[in-house]
């Protein structure tokens, strides 16, 4: 497959931004995420009819994209900042966000001869993939000297892709997407959005701010190597499951357990019983299944649109032999009981690819999920002929 060449790259800035700096200051949430990596996520889209010229800088399709995302911008100053430190006396340091408006950087890239086809049809995520977001390799904590969000914009032969990263710092998913979906508002036209963003920080009781960090326990040298060690040998794949055969999940759920287990909790124990057992794990091990809950629905203190980080990290363990023996409805039931200990009485509270990790998306039909799973190609050969999970899967 054809490398990426890259036709040019800029910084955006918010438009109309004032001269004032606003500094947002960074809570326990927000300061977990220093050390890894920046979230990314990517939009394909089919070709336009206008298509990218390598040497017209004033191309329409660019030009609207860097005009729209500037006007974005204005409404999401810290995207537009960058992380800033303050070293004290006493050997710490504490971070947070300069809304200086130093800007986004932006980067057009063209693909040769790789068509969304070679994209999405392949049984594996294909490695180019990786080539199409900028700012990778950086730990979070370097945003103090580089762009907080990169987006690039690689032409395939026969589409778009649209890579955006954002330090994990300042946003979780939720944010993530709230960016995403404003800036499309935007480019098709509103004046003003539907979902403003709320930036003020919600700090738990009694929290000295800005909070303090021994300079030890920040590895500000952390290489991109390091970084990256995580990614040789893992192999990327998407499953889809259709709402129909989420739905059979959930049913064999709540059958097995005669209560009610939501779809999502259906489908991720599934997945968490597929991959234990095809990684062959022995039968009195513990496995540990890491659920991601959103905390904004449970905190009354925090807004739907809080933008920052608002996620808690709910660990739910099973021995090997209980998780597979005793069916997903219990597994299901586990993590339900898990999760809904997150209430508002737990108040002080990974690109990232890792094995074991999943990630999931809405699927292009309503309704439907797709996943995607990092595992290492051993484990990813079993689940390909693992009769159990491939059944429920979409082909």
């Amino acid at each position: 497959m054809a490398d990426v060449r890259f036709i040019s790259s800029s910084i955006v800035q918010a438009a109309n931004h004032s001269a004032s700096s606003e500094r947002i200051e960074l809570t326990p949430w927000d300061l977990r995420f220093l050390q890894i990596g920046h979230i990314q996520k990517g939009l394909l889209f089919p070709k336009p009819k206008a298509p990218l010229q390598e040497n017209d800088t004033e191309n329409t399709l660019i030009h609207h994209l860097k005009t729209s995302l500037s006007h974005t911008l204005r409404y999401f100053p810290p995207l537009a900042g960058r992380l800033a430190t303050t070293q004290h006396e006493d050997d710490t340091i504490s971070f947070f966000i300069d809304c200086n408006n130093a800007g986004a950087s932006f980067t057009h890239a063209v693909a040769d001869g790789v068509t969304i086809s070679d994209i999405i049809k392949p049984v594996y995520v294909p490695t180019i993939i990786h080539s199409f977001f900028p700012l990778n390799g950086l730990a979070n904590f370097e945003g103090t000297r580089n762009p907080v969000l990169g987006i690039q914009v690689t032409d395939l032969a026969d589409g778009i892709f649209i890579g955006c990263t954002i330090n994990h710092v300042v946003v979780d998913g939720t944010s993530f997407w709230h960016f995403l979906n404003s800036w499309s508002e935007i480019s098709k036209g509103s004046i003003h959005l539907s979902k403003p963003p709320v930036f003020q920080r919600w700090f738990p009781d009694d929290t000295d701010i800005p909070i303090r960090i021994p300079r030890s326990a920040v590895k500000l040298k952390q290489s991109n190597e390091e970084l990256e060690s995580i990614l040789p040998g893992l192999k990327e794949r998407v499953f889809h499951f259709s709402k129909e055969n989420i739905a059979k999940l959930k049913a064999k759920a709540n059958t097995e357990m005669g209560t009610n287990i939501s779809s999502l909790q259906a489908l991720l124990s599934h997945i968490w019983r597929s991959v234990i057992r095809n990684k062959r794990f022995d039968p009195n091990e513990e496995t540990t299944y890491r659920v991601v809950v959103g905390v904004r629905p449970r905190l009354p203190e925090l807004p739907d649109n809080y933008f920052g980080n608002a996620i808690l990290g709910v660990l739910v363990t099973m021995k090997a032999k209980e998780l597979l023996e005793q069916g997903t409805g219990n597994a299901a039931w586990t993590m339900n009981r898990k999760i809904a200990t997150v209430t508002e009485e737990i108040r002080s509270g990974s690109g990232n690819k890792f094995e074991g990790k999943t990630t999931l998306f809405c699927g292009a039909e309503e309704g439907s999920i797709d996943i995607e799973v990092c595992l290492f190609p051993e484990t990813m050969e079993a689940l390909a002929i693992d009769e159990e999970i491939m059944d429920a899967v979409t082909l």
